[in-house]
This record gives structure tokens, C-alpha cells and sequence, in this order.
């Protein structure tokens, strides 16, 4: 299992974290924490990739920032 604190541009209020947490929700992983700015989950690499988790949070309206 693979536990990953996501960083996310663009993100300023509760509907952004709704947002994110919604698609997020829809993949086989473990939601633990959403909140303005990060995302932290927890899955199995060969269930979900870093990939699948990055069109979810950009299909929310949100990039996944590099720093």
C-alpha cells in the first residue's frame, strides 16, 4: 500500500474540497484527508495509479502542484 500526501494548485474553499473528495471517492483507494490545498490517500499500486489519481483531481477542476 502506498500512503501520498498530494499537494493541489487552485483549491480556496469547502466546495473545492467536496470537489476533490468526490472524484477521489469513485477510485479504489482510501480517502484519509482533503482539505484546501492537499489531498492525502492510501492505495494499492496495482489497483490505482498516480495517474488515475491525478485525472480525478483534474477532472475536480484542480492540478496537482509540483512543489
Amino acid at each position: 500500500m502506498i500512503n501520498e500526501k498530494i499537494k493541489i494548485e487552485g483549491m480556496s474553499c469547502g466546495h473545492c474540497v467536496m470537489a476533490v473528495r468526490k472524484e477521489l471517492s469513485k477510485l479504489s483507494l482510501r480517502v484519509k484527508d482533503v482539505s484546501i490545498g492537499s489531498a492525502e490517500v492510501e492505495y494499492d499500486e496495482t489497483k490505482v495509479t498516480s495517474d488515475d489519481i491525478e485525472k480525478a483531481i483534474t477532472k475536480a477542476g484542480y492540478l496537482i502542484s509540483e512543489n
